[in-house]
This record gives C-alpha cells, sequence and structure tokens, in this order.
C-alpha cells in the first residue's frame, strides 16, 4: 500500500511538473534549463553520447557537449565517453571545459591512448569513488561508475551503469548492482545509466523497481523517434524524486543516438520544506504543489 501510495504522489508531481513547464515556455523569462532554481532540489541527468557520433553519422564532441549545457543539471552521468585525443585535447576534457563540470572517469576499455567506458559530470564536491566491473564472460566489457558527493550537507551515493545487451548478462549485472546497495536508508542513492533493457515481459529491472520503486519510464532510443526506454534513473528514497523528463531539443535530437533523460530530485533536508517550482498567478497548479508539500510532510512524520 505504502508503495502503490508513493507511485500515485510521484505521478501527481510529474503532472505537476508537466503543467508548469508548458506554462513557463510561453512565459518571457521563464527558467530554462536543467538546474531547478529551488532550495533543497537538484537536477541530474544521464546521457549516452554513443562515442560523440550523431544519427547523421558526425563525429562531433563540440556537438555533444552543447546539449550537456542545454541540460543545465548539477550531475551528469555519461555512457560510451572515451578519453582519447583529438587535436591534442582530450575528448573528455572538453565535454568537462565546456560543461563547466568536474568529471569522473570510469574505466572498462583501455588502449594505449585512452579509455573508453563512463563518466560523472558534477558541481559538487566529491568524497569517494569506486569502479565496478560488470563484464560477464564471453560478452563485451561492462562497468559502472560508484560516487559519493556532497551535495547540501548530505552524501549522496551515485551510480552510473552502462549494462549489457544480453537479457541473461543484464539480469547478473543487476544482481551484481543492488548487491552493493546499503540495506538500510541511511543515506540518498541514486542509480542511473544506460540499462539496455527493452523486454516488456520478465524484464530483470523488476527488482530494480523492488528495490528502489518504480520510476517514470521514458522513451529514449532512437533520439529522433524514441520507442525505447533505454535510459533510466532511479532514486531511493522514492519520494525525493518530484519529476523526470527527456530533453528532446533539435541538438539533441541529432548529436547522438539516445535522447538524455533528466530529473529533479529534492534533497533530505529539504523535502519537508520544498515543492517544485511554479508560476504565480495559477491556482490549479499552487494547489497541487502545496499538495505534495504537505504529503512530503507527512511522510517524514510517519517514515
Amino acid at each position: 500500500m505504502r508503495r502503490k501510495s508513493a507511485l500515485r504522489e510521484l505521478n501527481s508531481r510529474q503532472d505537476t511538473y508537466n503543467r508548469s513547464q508548458e506554462w513557463s515556455s510561453h512565459t518571457p523569462g521563464a527558467a530554462g534549463g536543467g538546474k531547478t532554481g529551488v532550495p533543497g532540489c537538484f537536477s541530474v541527468a544521464s546521457y549516452n553520447i554513443h562515442k560523440y557520433v550523431g544519427v547523421d553519422g558526425v563525429f562531433d564532441p563540440e556537438r555533444v557537449a552543447q546539449v550537456i549545457k542545454e541540460l543545465g543539471a548539477e550531475i551528469v552521468g555519461l555512457q560510451e565517453i572515451d578519453s582519447l585525443f583529438c587535436s591534442g585535447q582530450s575528448r573528455a576534457g572538453l565535454i568537462s571545459e565546456k560543461a563547466g563540470l568536474e568529471m569522473v572517469l570510469g574505466l572498462t576499455k583501455r588502449n594505449r591512448n585512452g579509455h573508453f567506458g563512463n563518466a560523472l559530470l558534477t558541481s559538487y564536491p566529491v568524497k569517494d569513488v569506486r569502479r565496478i566491473d560488470l563484464s560477464v564472460f564471453g560478452r563485451q566489457p561492462r562497468g559502472a561508475l560508484d560516487v559519493d558527493l556532497l551535495i547540501k550537507g548530505e552524501t549522496v551515493r551515485v551510480i552510473v551503469a552502462h549494462l549489457g545487451l544480453g537479457i541473461r548478462e543484464r539480469r547478473r549485472q543487476i544482481r551484481r548492482l543492488l548487491d552493493i546497495f546499503c540495506s538500510t536508508h541511511d543515506r540518498m542513492e541514486i542509480m542511473l545509466g544506460d540499462f539496455n533493457e527493452w523486454v516488456p515481459l520478465r524484464n530483470p529491472l523488476c527488482s530494480v523497481h523492488n528495490f528502489f520503486g518504480k520510476s517514470p519510464t521514458l522513451r529514449t532510443f532512437p533520439s529522433f523517434m524514441p520507442v525505447l526506454p533505454l535510459d533510466r534513473i532511479w532514486v531511493r528514497p522514492m519520494e525525493s524524486l518530484v519529476c523526470m523528463s527527456t530533453h528532446k531539443t533539435q541538438l539533441s535530437r541529432r548529436a547522438s543516438d539516445h535522447l538524455p533523460v533528466k530529473a529533479v530530485v529534492v534533497a533530505e533536508n529539504g523535502r519537508q520544506k520544498t515543492a517544485p517550482h511554479v508560476p504565480s498567478g495559477h491556482p490549479e497548479i499552487m494547489k497541487r504543489a502545496v499538495g505534495w508539500a504537505k504529503r512530503s510532510a507527512a511522510h517524514q512524520v510517519f517514515s
């Protein structure tokens, strides 16, 4: 019952956010991008950059960097990034510089010129970094990046993952990932990435939903006409996830074969007092946001 109630609450928040975004997009001076502008909240995104190659077949790291800057998120998990050098500059370094965020790299494959795998971009201080090997014998090397960040006075664990193409492979990789999470709720935990999951029946992600709660499923692949929900974000506790959306712009539809997915998350110490940003003068939207704040406060009292 509690999980169903939390899911209804999350759907209500998503509806509130969608309505406010639709309204604000027609309002002069309305806030855009991925930064929340709300005290106690922060933004998270996941993006498979397809080795900087767009759906038009053009290799263009600068274009990928522009999409990441469009997102404006404070935390961005990247998949299929390499640190090879191009014209004397590291491609990963270019992304970090253009985005204005610190980068943590996660190795899955290496050669003499650099490495290929996952990365985390962040504007928050990095406390600790762990790299998880998710490789399954006979399949391509896979991995995850496990990072502790200091966000608004709290330690938040963020895992960036890229799972394999085989269903049995993904099942083993998900078990390995869930094994590393704490059984107690002593800190916020976020897992995001390209989970390569499109099978509707006997889905390996069911165990992830059981652990985190079922977050919104958004179609991200292929970017020019999204059909499959390959890219995901989960937050634990589930009540901290305010809303999720895909980042659909003319640039993001070309820069990679995946669309970025982004989320707004409320920090533990701001969950009682922070509601999603809504434009003033819209009573229906404001009423929904106030309702969210009251439900959030009630959760703190009774949990």
